[in-house]
């Protein structure tokens, strides 16, 4: 493995590849053994790792690193490897991989000291006393990662623990990466079904997690080094197709050196490169186009000083090449969720062959390649809210990702170790991200195919219960419309939030564990939701606007004739003052009031309950402060605008949407289903009148009863 690996990088030098170099690591074996050097001076064995730490931090500390690489070659002599190397060798080489990517020097001590507390007689105490409380925590992190067994049973909870170790410190999660990462170059000495199992997990959430640090660098390497134990065939047929375009003129060469001359004459100063594709993503290229050619097997890179050179270099090559214009995306102005920033476009040439190109800054390369490491101590002062110094302070990461806040809300919502690591599979799954324009002009980072839904718990949280409804684009549409990226999003919340609460029909919609839990969370805590209006409306269209449902009202208006039992009204018929009623008793000795034509109560008669007798507190109104919601249904001609129009009268009437469904027009004709919340029972009837005087709406009724015209 690590010699096919080591080949594919030559090849990829060759062809001029700005790629970050993670693999010159064998010069360790040797150097490992021969101990510290003399007080004062850095030891040959991580005198590489000095030199290219400097390269990225001129200013850096070296004496640090020293003093670090003293404490664990000491630790660890006499240590082995499997491989029969000197255990020193797997730090040293998880250092130089972080050095590569630009770490800064915390991260470095941090990554040499990683197993230390593991694996020998040095205790966490002694590394903070000699280190620092910064290098404590993120050894103390590592630590906690390599405690737990990747057997299946235990995946769940250890990726538990390192999402809650992530999450309190990035370069926690970038220390493990590099571990995993020499690790599986060095997975040749194991058993092939162990090699196998390690290969699964890395696929399934280590690579994910780096796509989503942004450390592309990492996460190209372990994905072919997975896809060669997973997939020999493939990874075989395609490193033969790399190896049989190596020794031929590469096509793409040719086009660089146009794309120079293009932008010479511009007088952009730009650096033009061809960047091969590595083993999978070659693969992949060959399973979507078929046979590849020399165009295939890479892209142009375009390296300039400043943001606007990037859309100046556009400019060009879209005037003096043909662009393909599906193939454009703009990565500057909207950034990935992994921090990832480029322009990406392709042209063809006279010839009508394709060249993808990539175009973006010196800086964004760098945070391209090495992601959140690329980014510094987010502790540094000047640099962020937390600390080494205020250890109790809660650590504030300014680099740490919208996606990571997520799951580290959602995991504390979820105690079951199994639920949870569903979810995290299902999140990490998600390898496409959108943007969507909230109405304040900031933006929400969702995966793609999430609805309303999960916009209202990704902007709101908890809050989003008392969402009932959403406009896209400025159109009113329902809580279940899948998001599209670039839309802009206004959602709508009820005034009384007290008094909602989210539908069980919102989990058909909701995509992320954020929203799924919360709405789960909510509907345990009120059994009473799978009654709710927003779960019984008769439907068999496209929700309008499926809003917050099954929270009784603050006061249930009705009385049974057990004064101890707790009462609610049904949310299948939505009772109101003066409609003659029955109760039947449910879980927990609650009783459920419904109207006396509901069907419910019809099923539950056959099936033989027995009614329980209820009554209103008051045959007109109810105690005051009590709200009611009703189901009302318009039958209209269909027309524009219908459901904005309704909407709005509804809301004249000082009446909350809860919410609303819409079926497909028939003969031209549409039945719109609302679920209203009334202030008091007397307003049905005025709210009913202000309805039928919508233009194009011909009746209003209530379900299972037939309303006659206005006033009756």
């Amino acid at each position: 493995m690590s010699a096919e690996a080591t080949e594919h990088t030559a090849l990829g030098r060759r062809r001029g590849l700005p790629r970050i170099d993670l693999r010159n690591i064998r010069r360790f074996s040797r150097t490992a053994v021969l101990g510290p050097a003399s007080r004062g001076r850095l030891p040959d064995a991580i005198e590489h790792v000095a030199k290219v730490h400097r390269a990225h931090h001129p200013g850096a500390d070296l004496d640090v690193l020293r003093q670090a690489y003293v404490l664990a070659e000491s630790s660890h002599r006499g240590q082995m490897r499997k491989s029969g190397e000197p255990y020193i060798t797997h730090p040293l080489a998880v250092t130089l991989i972080l050095a590569e990517l630009g770490a800064e020097t915390t991260t470095l001590t941090a990554s040499l000291l990683h197993d230390t507390v593991e694996d020998t007689e040095v205790t966490l105490d002694q590394v903070g006393e000699q280190f620092g409380a910064e290098v404590r925590y993120l050894v103390d992190g590592v630590t906690k990662l390599e405690k737990v067994d990747y057997g299946a049973a235990a995946e769940p909870e250890t990726f538990r623990k390192m999402l809650v170790a992530t999450g309190n410190d990035v370069r926690v999660m970038s220390i493990k990466l590099a571990d995993r990462l020499h690790n599986m170059r060095t997975l040749g000495v194991m058993r092939p079904e162990k090699q196998a199992r390690i290969a699964k997990v890395t696929r399934d959430v280590l690579i994910p997690l780096a796509e989503r640090l942004g450390v592309q660098a990492l996460k190209t390497e372990l994905e072919d080094l997975v896809f060669a134990i997973l997939h020999p065939d493939e990874y075989v047929r395609a490193r033969e197709l790399i190896l049989a375009h190596a020794d031929r003129p590469d096509p793409l060469a040719r086009v660089a050196e146009e794309v120079r001359g293009v932008l010479q004459e511009a007088g952009i100063t730009a650096e033009v490169t061809v960047r091969p594709r590595h083993f999978l993503s070659v693969h992949r290229v060959r399973v979507k186009r078929g046979e590849l050619s020399g165009f295939d097997l890479g892209r142009l890179l375009v390296l300039v000083a400043e943001d606007a050179d990037c859309y100046a270099v556009l400019g060009e090559l879209h005037t003096c090449f043909t662009p393909v214009i599906a193939e454009f995306k703009d990565f500057v102005a909207v950034p990935k969720f992994n921090l990832y920033q480029s322009l990406h476009t392709a042209v063809a040439g006279p010839d009508g062959r394709i060249a993808e190109v990539l175009i973006r800054t010196h800086q964004m390369h760098r945070v391209a390649e090495a992601g959140v490491v690329a980014l510094g101590n987010p502790y540094a002062p000047g640099t962020g809210d937390g600390g080494a110094d205020g250890q109790d302070a809660e650590r504030v990461d300014p680099t740490r990702p919208g996606w990571l806040s997520r799951l580290l809300d959602w995991q504390r919502a979820t105690p079951d170790p199994d639920a949870f690591w569903s979810s995290l599979r299902d999140d990490l799954a998600q390898d496409r991200e959108i943007t969507v324009f909230r109405a304040d002009g900031g933006t929400l980072g969702l995966p793609a195919g999430a609805s309303c839904v999960d916009a209202a718990y990704a902007e709101h949280g908890e809050a989003a219960h008392a969402c009932i409804g959403a406009r896209v684009n400025g159109r009113l549409v329902g809580l279940g419309t899948v998001l599209r990226d670039g839309d802009t999003l206004q959602l709508l919340m009820a005034r009384d939030a007290a008094a909602s609460g989210p539908s069980r029909d919102w989990l058909d919609h909701a995509r992320t564990p954020a929203a799924r839990i919360a709405i789960e969370g909510w509907l345990a805590a009120h059994p009473g939701a799978a009654e709710g209006p927003a779960a019984d409306v008769p439907s068999t269209g496209r929700p309008a606007a499926p809003g917050p449902a099954g929270r009784a009202p603050r006061e249930a208006g009705a009385v049974a004739d057990d004064p101890a039992a707790a009462v609610r009204l049904a949310g299948c018929c939505t009772p109101v003052p003066p409609d003659a009623v029955t109760g039947f008793t449910v879980r927990g000795g609650a009783v459920t009031v419904h109207r006396q034509e509901c069907p419910a109560v019809a099923r539950m008669t056959a099936a033989g309950r027995q009614p329980v007798g209820v009554r209103w507190r008051d045959q007109h109104s109810g105690p005051v402060g009590t709200d009611y919601r009703v189901t009302v249904c318009a039958e209209a001609f269909s027309r524009p605008h219908l459901l904005a129009d309704l909407t709005e009268a509804i809301a004249a009437e000082g009446v909350a949407v809860i919410s609303a469904a819409v079926e497909p027009p028939h003969e031209q004709r549409v039945r719109h289903t609302y679920t209203l919340q009334l202030p008091d029972a007397d307003r049905l009837q005025h709210l009913m009148r202000a309805m039928r005087r919508v233009p194009g709406v011909y009746d209003v009724t209530r379900p299972g009863r037939r309303m006659a015209a206005a006033g009756s």
